[in-house]
Order: structure tokens, then sequence, then C-alpha cells
């Protein structure tokens, strides 16, 4: 075995190429979790308010918390769910209701 040559693990890839692997892994996981936190915050702010403002909220920080490429999109989502719940206290205390009305 010459100097330059790594030893072999028990699954044939170097240490170094798996770690690689799961901080791409991990980006992307992040990265998907700020554009679904920002579709979630658009959404809430029609329908089910109390629900989804939330969970975008929380996989807006998970996103900036796991170092997205995308941090713009992911304080946009907690800022969209903060809306949405705001808006859900609006509603209820201007006419009692839990939803939107048209009539």
């Amino acid at each position: 075995m010459s100097p330059r040559t790594e030893p072999r693990t028990g699954t044939g890839t170097c240490t170094r190429t798996r770690t690689r692997t799961r901080t791409r892994t991990r980006t992307r996981d992040a990265d998907a979790m700020a554009v679904t936190a920002f579709v979630l915050g658009l959404v809430g702010l029609l329908v089910m308010n109390l629900l989804l403002g939330p969970v975008a909220v929380v996989l807006g920080a998970l996103a900036l918390y796991r170092r997205t490429t995308r941090p713009g999109r992911a304080r946009l989502a907690i800022a969209l769910g903060i809306t949405d719940v705001l808006v859900l206290v609006c509603l209820v205390t201007a006419d009692g209701t839990w939803s939107w009305s048209l009539t």
C-alpha cells in the first residue's frame, strides 16, 4: 500500500466522500424546508391560519438553523407565518369567526 492511497472502509467509500455527501444532503433538506415553509406561509394567509402559520415559522427557523442556501426565503417564511397568526387574531377579534367570510 503506497502512502497516497487511503485505506478502504467497509462500504468502499472514503470518509471525506461520505461527509461531503452528508453535507450536500443536509443542505438540500434545509433548502426544501425553506421553500416548503414559504409556500405554507403563503397558503396560510388564505386558509387554515392556525395550523399553517406556526408550521411555517418552525420550518423556516429549522432551515435557518441548518444553514440553508436560501436564508431570505426562510426569513420570509417566518414573517409570513407570524402574519398568518396575526390575520387569524384580527379575524377573531373583528367578527368572532375562525375563517374568512365573504358575506
